[in-house]
């Protein structure tokens, strides 16, 4: 059974972006929208980059649905889909909306 992985990446900026791997994958750093970050970068802050990958949860479970679940939760938690804090474009930010 493959390990599955919420993570987090860190861009200088301070931003953030939450993702899933299936597959627990070293070198994989989501999918995040190039066009998105890159906006918020110099041409010369982009010639030394340097981002940090944190795992935030793991398992082992073969429930899709559950990793699923948690990326959602964590994405609202860290707020990563608030455009001043993180690059997550979903689920959709909703400013004063409280989220327990």
């Amino acid at each position: 059974m493959q390990k599955k992985v919420i993570y987090k990446i860190t861009y200088p900026n301070g931003k953030i972006y939450i993702g899933k791997d299936l597959t627990n994958t070293l070198n994989y750093f989501g999918s995040a929208n190039s066009r998105l970050i890159a906006a918020d970068f110099t041409e010369e802050q982009m010639m030394d980059f340097t981002i940090r990958k944190q795992i935030l949860w793991e398992s082992y479970t073969d429930d899709i649905k559950e990793v699923n679940k948690v990326e959602v939760e964590l994405i609202r938690k860290y707020q990563s889909n608030n455009p001043e804090i993180g690059y997550n474009l979903w689920p959709k930010f909703f400013p004063n909306t409280l989220i327990k």
